[in-house]
């Protein structure tokens, strides 16, 4: 089956270049905003055991995990978005360390706080957007900022345009590999899943690899680390993304919580407003992706707070 490539990542008049070029400047764009939001930037090998914490960049992944059969859905090309809305095909990797500066003064001394000291947050376009200035133009409202306001010291955050659990544009690693590489290099800590858009796609286009499936192969590397799944919302009324496939991936995520007792889900959907979406009904505007941001991080502290335990298996 061929790939499929939604209106909203079909070129316009003007060319683009190839995913794998954009690489080097989303990465940048990930760089400058883990340095405004206080976590210092390193290429650090990874951590020994005993040593104290420090940030640390796993080794490339050398290729992406495979789909199981022919059937690959459409990839929304893109990572980082211009302010007029036009979209570039990208990746953004960062890591992080570093006392917590919480941004906002009083109002985010009153945030909740997390247990959660080292996070690894793996996403789609849609976390892009949540460290793009083009987007978020100050700082303080990007997701490195807001996590570190709720008391997270350790990040790191892999986001690419199009990104499922298993299929991959060229140039790209699937969040399955992306979770596996940093589990190898010694990553312990929270795991942020904001995976789902993709995936639900995928399996609509016929994708031989089910929804459980996909959780469970997410699952599998967090070995019964803390694990916040972010769910899914589209107004795309027909097609792949269309939003009863993304209901089916978030009914499938509240099946997973009886597998899985280190497992919560963030209800994203029932946050998310209509008017935060851009015109092709999958991503959001600037106003939606500080909230987003913002939202995340909160539901990190909720579902798994620093003093005491949370009951809530779903947190919004």
């Amino acid at each position: 089956m061929p790939i499929l490539v939604p209106r909203h990542a079909r070129p316009r008049a003007r060319r683009r270049r190839p995913a794998v070029a954009a690489v080097a400047s989303v990465a940048a764009v990930a760089a400058l905003a883990a340095t405004a939001a206080g976590l210092a930037v390193s290429g650090a090998a990874a951590p020994r055991a005993g040593a104290p914490p420090r940030a640390w960049l796993p080794r490339p992944v050398a290729g992406a995990v495979p789909p199981r059969g022919p059937a690959r859905a459409a990839r929304a090309l893109a990572g980082a978005r211009t302010a007029g809305g036009a979209r570039a095909a990208g990746r953004a990797r960062l890591t992080g360390h570093g006392r917590a500066v919480a941004p906002g003064g009083a109002a985010a001394a009153r945030a909740p706080r997390t247990s959660c000291r080292s996070v690894a947050h793996i996403g789609d376009s849609t976390s892009v957007d949540l460290i793009s200035p083009s987007f978020l133009p100050d700082p303080a409202q990007r997701l490195p900022a807001r996590y570190a306001a709720v008391g997270v010291r350790r990040l790191l955050i892999d986001a690419s345009g199009g990104r499922s659990v298993v299929e991959a544009l060229p140039g790209q690693v699937n969040g399955y590999g992306v979770a596996r590489a940093w589990a190898a290099a010694g990553f312990r800590g929270c795991w942020v899943f904001a995976l789902g858009t993709n995936d639900s796609a995928d399996v609509a286009a016929g994708s031989r690899v089910g929804l459980a499936a996909r959780i469970a192969r997410m699952m599998s590397v967090a070995r019964g680390q803390p694990v916040l799944w972010v769910n899914v919302r589209t107004q795309v009324t027909s097609g792949p993304w269309a939003e009863a496939n993304e209901r089916a991936w978030n009914r499938a995520l509240v099946q997973a919580l009886a597998r899985y007792p280190n497992m919560k889900i963030f209800n994203w959907a029932a946050v998310a407003r209509p008017a935060w979406f851009l015109p092709d009904g999958i991503h959001y505007d600037s106003a939606g992706c500080a909230a987003r941001a913002l939202a995340i991080a909160d539901a990190l502290a909720r579902a798994f707070p620093g003093n005491g335990r949370s009951r809530a298996r779903v947190v919004r």
